[in-house]
This record gives C-alpha cells, sequence and structure tokens, in this order.
C-alpha cells in the first residue's frame, strides 16, 4: 500500500507542481495528473463510496482544471489546495445532481459502464492512502488523533481514555486538527 501515496515535494531535478500548471509545455499536464491523479481518486472514493463515481469525478476535475490552468496563479495557493479546491467544487456539483441523474438514467434504462472488481478495490485503497496522505500534513499529535477519530471510528470517550484526558480536551484537538486541514484546502 506505501507505494501509491504521493509524494509531498517533487525530487529537486524534478519542476514543481506551481512550474507545471505554468508551463505552456503540453506534457506539463500529463506530468501534474500523474502525480495527482491517485489522491484526487481517493478524495472521491471516500466521500461517494462509489468507485465509478469517483472515476467519473476524477476524470471531470482534471478536465476542469486544464481548462482553468491560465488562471492558476503561483504563490496565491499551493498547486495542490487549487486542485483540491476544484475537486470540492466537482463533490457539490454531483451531490446536487445526483438524484436528478438516477432519476433520468432510470426513465432511460440506461446504465453506467461497471468498474471491474479489482478497480473497485484499487479505489478503495487509494481512499485510504489519500487520507492518510493528507493526515501527513499534520503534526505528529493531531495527525493520530485525527486519524484515530476519523479513519479508525474511534469514539471520543475511547480516545479520551487513552491519552488520560476529558473528551473536551479530545475535541478541541480534532477541532484544531480538523481546521489545519481545512486551511490546507483553502476552505
Amino acid at each position: 500500500m506505501g507505494g501509491s501515496r504521493p509524494d509531498p515535494m517533487p525530487p529537486i531535478d524534478q519542476p514543481t507542481d506551481e512550474d507545471l500548471l505554468s508551463s505552456d509545455d503540453p506534457e506539463a499536464f500529463g506530468v501534474f495528473y500523474d502525480r495527482h491523479v491517485k489522491a484526487l481518486l481517493g478524495y472521491f472514493a471516500r466521500r461517494t463510496f462509489d468507485p465509478e463515481e469517483a472515476a467519473d469525478l476524477t476524470a471531470e476535475t482534471f478536465a476542469s482544471a486544464l481548462v482553468a490552468r491560465p488562471r492558476f496563479k503561483p504563490g496565491r495557493a499551493p498547486a495542490t489546495a487549487w486542485l483540491f479546491t476544484i475537486a470540492a467544487r466537482r463533490l457539490a456539483d454531483y451531490q446536487r445532481r445526483g438524484y436528478v441523474e438516477q432519476r433520468m438514467r432510470r426513465s432511460l434504462e440506461m446504465e453506467r459502464r461497471p468498474v471491474t472488481e479489482a478497480d473497485t478495490e484499487m479505489i478503495r485503497v487509494l481512499g485510504e492512502d489519500a487520507a492518510r496522505s493528507v493526515l501527513s500534513e499534520l503534526p505528529p499529535e493531531q495527525r493520530r488523533l485525527v486519524a484515530a477519530h476519523v479513519i479508525d471510528e474511534r469514539p471520543y470517550g475511547e480516545l479520551a481514555g487513552e491519552l488520560h484526558t476529558s473528551e473536551a480536551v479530545i475535541r478541541q484537538r480534532m477541532s484544531r486538527g480538523l481546521a489545519t486541514l481545512r486551511r490546507g484546502f483553502g476552505r
């Protein structure tokens, strides 16, 4: 599983994400895509619980990013924050239109092309890796706490007992960790 986590920074001899988005080289966006497709796929998989929708939303996000690329301004926000802001908008659009599309498909008797079982498993694993990758941005104490509560679904009371503190303290630390993550994504 460890091999699918994106590197937080490219090697020194590689262009940064900001360089890639600012480049006139047509292949630069492809490199940016390759660096972030798995994390983005995982992001959507954890939110939609549907591998097909996660794949569709990933494609839509990169298409939107390609169109918006000329508006990207290096130095304002990290390129990954810019990308995940676009992803959050695609997710909101998906949630708004989801019910309408399902009704339309049923009335037209249209079926989406199925995702294979192997693809479904890969997307599930990527969802877990993407979540852990995002958490790597947090200080170690907040990272452990957010992972324990959000990913491992451990209750506040259990964590408070384990850390010999009150639930209020655990909730405050969780709040700080989640706020740090939101700031990292420009939200």
